[in-house]
């Protein structure tokens, strides 16, 4: 497999997100404390939080913020 990505997301709670990865891998990812810096503030609030959505092979805001799958992969717990 050439590229990691996210194919599939869903809203768990707080700033968790189920993510499946197109290595048939499934991690839920905490992003509580990863919401540092100023592109992440509006993320801090958790209604828009919750309105991701999945582009270029990642999880992505309307504001254009979003985390490489590869970071998601690292830093995500076996679902």
């Amino acid at each position: 497999m050439d590229f990691l990505e996210v194919i599939k997301a869903q809203y768990i709670d707080g700033y968790r997100i189920h993510l499946w990865f197109n290595n048939d891998v499934d991690k839920i990812v905490d992003l509580s404390d990863k919401l540092v810096g100023m592109a992440f503030e509006p993320l801090r609030d958790k209604e828009y939080f919750k309105r991701f959505h999945i582009a270029y092979n990642t999880i992505e805001w309307d504001n254009g913020t979003d985390f490489a799958p590869e970071y998601l992969y690292e830093v995500g717990q076996n679902a």
